[in-house]
């Protein structure tokens, strides 16, 4: 199973200090944490996009690429990258560059983005959000897919005999992951390709996660892809740790109301009671990550939102060295230990990371000399989970014919 931490990258007021850090400042932090997330055994760092203030990554792909320069390990992915207000050819060439520069150590969670403003200065519209998601996946698909695209859409200038640079790496395109809030359609698409599904849980009640969840793995088994067990699936959530649990509480509050996504919770202690966020002590925080698996089921890739609310970077880092050290460990040795042979441990990596890992796996390890100190509640249709889809509705056997061809294709 993955662990790893994103950043939403906002440059929020330090309710300590009442410092705000430029945005050069801001940048060379989440630097600095996705470092300090592999040296601390981290698996995965992900970074989101946004267009409008307080956040400064506009351009994930870029920083993505200079972090994956400054690193070894650490898989490098979006949270998320907008595949409705972005041009499709541009995020094939993107993150095919940068699939190419980090030796495959990239996949793509890709998202509607929930800024009703951002559309507009696109030239979109938010109403028609779900219908540009649908479309212009289909075509980031077949850029990846095929050479010579011939292609007409709703949503952009037609292709006529298009060829997308640079082209995957081996021949096999980032894993995609279609992330989410509350939207039926996204799990329902995420199902129809065999893709990830990934659930933000932030701020939603279990029974929301536990339904979107459960659709995405029936539609995922129904369109033939696997057994609803087989399915991929990752979970967001934000943790803060301490000393004690009263130590968590009483560091964190400032923050927490100093946030603008918690200014509608009652308090702290009603947020970490009705929605997945965890604070406390390492025990509590362990305890309420565990608890996940008991509405979501067995699941494959886990993130945190880290450095958020103006959190000052060296209080991040320190969250990074209790993930690392003391609550990491303890989930995969507990959530693996419970997972059936049915369900994958991981989900699906570029040939050359598995070539890569199986070759450190091989190096005899080694310490370092001591004197070197190593740098809301949403309810879901219900005509979703009944069968009404936005796509059409094939027997199983053409679905693992596709997927099948899929696969060739992809030399998998």
């Amino acid at each position: 199973m993955q662990f790893g931490v994103f950043s939403v990258s906002d440059i929020t007021v330090n309710p300590l200090s009442g410092v705000q850090i430029s945005e050069a400042q801001r940048m060379k932090d989440i630097i600095r944490i996705a470092r300090h997330a592999e040296q601390a055994g981290l698996d995965i760092f992900g970074l989101g996009e946004h267009h409008n203030p307080p956040f400064v990554s506009s351009s994930p792909a870029t920083t993505l690429a200079y972090i994956g320069a400054k690193t070894s390990r650490i898989l490098l992915t979006t949270t998320s990258a907008l595949i409705t207000t972005n041009d499709p050819v541009r995020i094939a060439e993107e993150y095919t560059t940068l699939q190419l520069l980090v030796g495959g150590r990239v996949d793509l969670m890709i998202g509607r983005g929930n800024t009703e403003q951002v559309y507009p200065w696109f030239g979109k519209n938010i109403e028609h959000s779900i219908s540009l998601a649908v479309e212009n996946y289909a075509l980031l698909r077949q850029l990846w897919d095929t050479e010579n695209v011939n292609w007409e859409g709703h949503h952009r200038a037609p292709l006529a005999n298009f060829t997308a640079v640079p082209r995957p790496l081996n021949n096999q395109p980032p894993f995609i992951w279609h992330g989410a809030v509350q939207s039926p359609q996204i799990a329902e698409q995420a199902a129809f390709y065999g893709d990830g599904f990934f659930h933000s849980h932030l701020f939603q009640a279990a029974d929301h996660t536990r339904d979107i969840i459960q659709l995405f793995r029936e539609r995922f088994s129904h369109y033939g892809h696997g057994t609803p067990a087989e399915a991929i699936v990752g979970l967001g959530g934000q943790v803060y740790v301490g000393t004690s649990s009263q130590a968590a509480l009483e560091e964190f509050r400032p923050f927490f109301d100093n946030a603008a996504v918690y200014r509608s919770a009652q308090s702290l202690e009603q947020c970490i009671h009705d929605t997945p966020l965890a604070v406390g002590s390492v025990s509590q925080v362990i305890d309420k990550i565990l608890g996940y698996r008991e509405y979501v089921g067995n699941y494959q890739r886990q993130m945190f939102l880290i450095d958020h609310a103006g959190l000052p970077v060296d209080m991040v880092l320190r969250q990074i060295d209790y993930l690392g050290e003391d609550i990491v460990p303890v989930l995969r040795r507990e959530l693996e230990g419970q997972r059936p042979p049915d369900s994958p441990a991981d989900p699906p990596q570029h040939i050359a990371v598995e070539a890569t890992n199986a070759f450190l796996s091989r190096i005899e390890p080694f310490s370092l000399p001591s004197n070197i100190k190593p740098s809301v509640h949403v309810a879901l249709p219900q005509d979703f989970v009944t069968g009404t889809s936005i796509y059409p509705q094939v027997p199983l056997s053409e679905g693992l014919d596709d997927l099948q061809k899929t696969l060739r294709k992809r030399n998998l």
